[in-house]
This record gives C-alpha cells, structure tokens and sequence, in this order.
C-alpha cells in the first residue's frame, strides 16, 4: 500500500498598487527553500483603476482555480495586497479556508500618499475611506486566523508609517528604508517565516 505524501503547505502572496507577482521573486525564493508551496498572484489591473473589492474577487477565483476545493493556505499581502487580502477574508468567505494571515506594510489606517492617486484604489486607501470603515467594522472576524502585521517607521508610502499596523494579531516592526524594499530585506522574510511557523 502506497503511503500518502503530505503537501507542503501553500502560501499564496498578494502584491501591491503598480506591482506584478514578479516583486516576490526573492520572498519565493526563500519560502520555497524553506519547503513551503508558493503561489502569487497577478492582480489587472493593478493600478488602482479598479476598486479593491474587485481585486479580492480576483484573488478568490485565483484560489478556486489553483488550490483543491477545501484547502486550507496562509495568505501574505504587501501594500495594498493587504486591504485585498483582507477584503477576501472579511467579506469573500476567506476566512473559512485561510489558517494565517500576514500583511506587511498595508495601509490599514489608510496613507495621506492616496490623496496623490484619484483612481477608483487609490481613494478607497485613503484615511477614513468608506472602504477602510468597513474592514475596521468586520476586523473582529480576523480573530479566527494568526494574523501578523510587519511595518517600517521609515516607511514613506505608507504615510503615517503606523497605519501599516492592524491593531489585532502580532505585529513587528522593522527597520528597512525604502516601502519596496520590505520584501526582499532580510529581517522581514525572517518575520514572515516566523509568523508562518
């Protein structure tokens, strides 16, 4: 009798405004070499001409169609993937197949930065948007999942830098310099790996 193969466990990661999955080539890399299961994302369009509840219906069907009806996966959201992310969990049934969630440097208070962007996303990341106050409403749903959130004070796209910070779950702060640095610096792959266990 054959005896069953475990899959590794899936990790699918969410990218942010003006990026492609192409921007985790270095935090696949790693996660990969660690024994997880990878998947990321390619959110269209990604310039914030869409709104972020269209970007999160994205993100499920990208789930239905590469994952096994059922399975559980932990889920990682840079910037703006982290409010697309959440939207998925809080209000598209995510939180019923997703065991973790990390975001790293979302606005989830929101980043005087959106006042520059008048697209459909970039005025739904703005503070006090309609869009923040209904994720803050449902945040208590995340309490189901591990939910991490990872920021910079030196972040500059993220304006204040603490709004990248949930408010629930753990949360760790490190020092890299740039916003699209965090996820190649080291020090945050280190926390990513950490939260996912």
């Amino acid at each position: 009798m054959k005896s069953k193969v475990k899959k590794s466990r899936a990790v699918v990661l969410v990218h942010g405004i003006w990026d492609t999955s192409r921007v985790f080539a270095r935090m696949r890399q790693w996660l990969e070499a660690r024994g997880f299961r990878v998947l990321a994302v390619d959110l269209v369009p990604s310039d914030g001409a869409v709104g972020l509840e269209q970007l999160a219906g994205q993100l499920r069907a990208f789930v239905e169609r590469e994952l096994e009806a059922g399975e559980t996966f932990d889920l990682v959201g840079f910037s703006m993937g982290g409010l697309v992310s959440r939207y998925y969990v809080q209000r598209l049934g995510g939180v019923e197949r997703v065991e973790r969630l990390i975001t790293i440097s979302s606005p989830h208070q929101g980043t005087y930065c959106a006042y520059l962007n008048g697209t459909p996303a970039g005025r739904q990341m703005r503070p006090g948007s309609a869009f923040l106050a209904e994720l803050h409403h449902g945040v208590s749903l995340l309490e189901r999942l591990k939910v991490t959130s990872i920021w910079t004070p030196l972040d500059l796209m993220i304006v204040p830098a603490w709004s990248s910070r949930l408010g629930i779950g753990d949360e760790y702060r490190v020092v890299v310099g740039l916003h699209a640095w965090m996820v190649r610096s080291k020090r945050c792959l280190e926390e990513v790996e950490r939260a996912l266990g």
